[in-house]
Formats: structure tokens, sequence, C-alpha cells
């Protein structure tokens, strides 16, 4: 496990957890007990499509769970792409994230249908359109 190396290394000051990349949530909460064992704080990444929605629920876990405080609970936020989302995240006046309150919400990264039918890759409309565009221009 890279992060338990690095941890044991003294190599990182921070824990960039990536969602996406980590075997689901049993390596995140491994690394998120880790992180705590060593005192290094976790910023889990949210800069794409849907990763602010997909990481509310893991720093919910580090603070509830593990930390038991903000103090090192930092979590990226990107302002865009929140609207191809049911259930999009928000931020409150403070600049965190407003805990999900809607049960339906699941892990909250529930797209919609019309986003899904343009983006598709590679039939969706906005790249057959794209493509189409390409070919009528060469």
């Amino acid at each position: 496990m890279v992060f338990k190396q690095l941890l044991q290394a003294e190599a990182i000051d921070v824990v960039q957890i990536d969602s996406c990349r980590l075997a689901g949530v049993s390596e995140v909460l491994a690394v998120l007990l880790m992180a705590a064992k060593f005192g290094v704080p976790v910023c889990p990444h949210a800069g794409g499509v849907g990763l602010c929605e997909y990481v509310i629920h893991l720093s919910l876990i580090d603070y509830i769970a593990v930390s038991g405080t903000m103090e090192r609970n930092v979590l990226e936020f990107v302002d865009h792409l929140h609207e191809h989302f049911i259930y999009p995240c928000s931020i409150n006046a403070q600049g965190r994230y407003n805990v999900p309150a809607n049960p339906e919400e699941g892990y909250s990264i529930q797209m919609h249908d019309s986003s899904i039918a343009e983006y598709e890759w590679p039939n969706g409309s906005y790249w057959v359109k794209s493509n189409a565009e390409k070919a009528k221009a060469s």
C-alpha cells in the first residue's frame, strides 16, 4: 500500500485520497486510520466530475469515526459540474460542505439521465455533434 510506505517514511505532509482510485470505502478507511496514527491531515481529492459529491461521505466518516475534530479535516471543493447530479453538494456560509440530509441520496453521485445521454462516450449527443463538426471541417 503506497500510503503506508509514504507515511512510514514521513514523505508526505498531507494525504490526498482519491476515492475513485482507491479500492472502495474499505481502503479509504484504512488510509484514514493510518493518517490519524501518523498525525497527517487528510484532504480528499474532489476536482473532477462528481468527486465533490463522492467525498462528502468520506470526510464525514473521518470526522465522526476517526479524527473527531475538524482541525485536521480539509476538503477540496470545485464549483462546477454539480448541475449534472440529482443531489448536488452544497457549501454553507462557513465554507463547509452541508451534510446530505435526504436519505434517498445514497452516495449522492447519481447523474441526471439527460447528462448521461449528452456526454456518454462515444455515443452521447455532445460527442456525436463534435465528431460530425470535425468531419465536416476536414
